[in-house]
């Protein structure tokens, strides 16, 4: 198959008459049109429901052990399972959107999933739970894998910072409307209620994304694409100068949001301060900063560069690292409200970097940086559980500034000269 940007170098040889050109409709919806918006709240909607799907159990994992009689890391399962099954189907989510479209295999993704929330609802037992929610995180796949080539490809370049911004501006609102939310309608109505009302909600999401979205103009499906030829998109991606680099920057700033939240909580509820449980679980209300900032570093992008956005996001982390260790509370709360920011500072610059990088196979390339961001919030925020365990707090944030340095070291190998 003839990529797009073949296609679009070999046109003005082929046509020299300006109007017979294809490329400038080829470019996609210009920021400030209807398209655009359209595109815009369609994803933010995709990002929200996908997240608020995955997370909502976060706070209910109490109310499982109580009820289904498993310990604490047997009730982590209706987390960690959905997300190990999420990683995994990232990297096959791209192997089949180039079969059935972009569009088609998110709604898919969002109805299937929304489908399997209710069913874990009204689930009889824990294994039956625990099924539908691992189906659960197998179907959310399909959404971030697709979304950021779909976007890639559906946007003009000069937008693609500020749309792929609102994209991951979603994913946290709903990250924080599935954790906060859902701990405060548990308490009214019930686990099961709650979830229900969240699969129910989601479902219709899914109805506004597919009357929103426009279908793709930009992106020719390959039926016929062999196993093989994936693979060697894979590895092109791989074997690219800089994207490996991008990747492992991704993989490193999720690694460091999720060790600070899974044991910021812990340092919290312990001494000096000694928060309560309901006062701690405030602390995922730090995502409407990520929110704002993912937005407004997108919308920077587009005006000075990914790198330097980057290399911002990776600085406002090391501040607010740095701030966590202090033994006042106001300044632990802004430490945390600066890695929130850094973080999505960092990811919706780096996220639209690999769009712009990949010249062809953009869906291949938006699956391993997801792979590789999945797996580093899942291995690294793992493995920050044993510092906690053996040192405390302290040693959590040498961990972390490891990461943090490791990531700025990659950012500026990025953005050196000859290669930004």
């Amino acid at each position: 198959m003839q990529s797009l940007s073949d296609s679009a170098q070999a046109t003005p040889h082929a046509v020299p008459a300006p109007k017979a050109q294809p490329a400038t409709a080829a470019q996609g919806a210009v920021r400030g049109s209807a398209a655009y918006r359209r595109i815009t709240l369609a994803l933010f909607c995709s990002g929200f429901a996908t997240f608020s799907l995955l997370y909502c159990v976060q706070p209910l994992l109490p109310a499982f052990a109580r009820e289904f009689h498993v310990g604490a890391a047997g009730a982590s399962l209706a987390l960690s399972l959905s997300t190990a099954l999420l990683a995994l189907s990232i990297a096959l989510a791209g192997i089949v959107s180039e079969r059935y479209g972009r569009k088609e295999l998110m709604l898919a993704s969002m109805a299937l999933a929304a489908c399997c929330n209710l069913l874990a609802a009204v689930a009889p037992n824990w294994h039956m739970l625990l099924a539908a929610r691992a189906l659960e995180g197998f179907a959310l796949g399909g959404v971030p894998a697709v979304a950021m080539a779909y976007l890639a490809e559906e946007i003009d370049p000069s937008g693609l910072g500020f749309s792929m911004g609102l994209y991951v501006g979603g994913n946290a609102f709903g990250g924080m409307m599935g954790r906060v939310a859902m701990s405060l309608m548990a308490e009214s109505f019930g686990w099961r209620g709650a979830m229900l009302a969240i699969g129910i909600f989601d479902l219709a999401l899914a109805a506004a994304f597919m009357l929103l979205l426009p279908a793709s103009r930009n992106f020719v499906r390959n039926g016929a694409m062999k196993l093989g030829a994936h693979f060697a998109l894979w590895k092109s991606h791989l074997a690219h100068s800089r994207l490996p680099l991008v990747f492992c920057i991704g993989a490193l700033a999720m690694g460091i949001f999720a060790t600070s939240y899974n044991y910021a909580g812990f340092r919290l509820m312990g001494a000096p301060f000694s928060l309560s449980a309901t006062a701690t679980g405030m602390i995922f209300s730090a995502y409407l900063f990520g929110i704002v900032s993912s937005s407004w570093a997108g919308a920077l992008a587009d005006r000075f560069g990914r790198a330097p956005l980057v290399a911002a996001g990776i600085a406002i982390s090391c501040a607010g690292l740095f701030l966590t260790c202090m033994p006042v509370l106001a300044l632990v709360i802004l430490g945390i409200v600066l890695l929130t920011i850094g973080f999505f500072t960092t990811h919706s610059a780096a996220s639209s970097w690999v769009g712009r990088m990949a010249t062809t196979g953009k869906g291949h390339a938006a699956s391993l940086y997801l792979l590789a961001y999945y797996l580093g919030g899942s291995v690294l925020g793992s493995v920050g559980g044993w510092f906690w365990e053996h040192s405390g707090w302290n040693a959590v944030a040498g961990f972390m500034l490891l990461q943090v340095m490791l990531a700025g070291w990659l950012a500026w190998k990025l953005w050196r000269p000859g290669r930004a």
